[in-house]
């Protein structure tokens, strides 16, 4: 089992900048693949970032590339999401996940990932 712990989500005004992190803890070597998810009200859970841990190989949303950052503190077991110039529409619950898998992986599909964290809210305001 993982259990995922997300933080660092807030409220900012639009073209601010925030940094989420997620601490991962128990079987953390189980891990091929972790990710930033997000759901707004009414709309379906959208795949952010991803990143194939221990390679440090990143894939992102169309729409966050170039502002958002995702990167790994293996020491550490964290998993961050550098957010820079934000977005009204970048507001939702920031979910943390990892994936058991290894291959035939698609890296932003929600149905992949085996462990969530319960979320953190970011709120960007006009």
């Amino acid at each position: 089992q993982v259990q995922l712990v997300e933080s660092g989500g807030g409220s900012v005004q639009a073209g601010g900048s925030l940094r989420l992190s997620c601490a991962a803890s128990g079987y953390t070597t189980s891990i091929y693949y972790m990710a930033w998810f997000r759901q707004a009200p009414g709309k379906e859970r959208e795949g952010v970032a991803a990143i194939r841990t221990g390679r440090s190989r990143t894939y992102y949303a169309d729409s966050v590339e170039g502002r958002f950052t995702i990167s790994q503190d293996n020491a550490k077991n964290t998993l961050y999401l550098q957010m820079v110039s934000l977005k009204p529409e970048d507001t939702a619950m920031y979910y943390c996940a990892a994936m058991r898998r290894k291959y035939a992986v698609v890296e932003l599909a929600s149905y992949g990932y085996d462990y969530w964290g319960p979320g953190t809210q970011v709120t960007v305001s006009s």
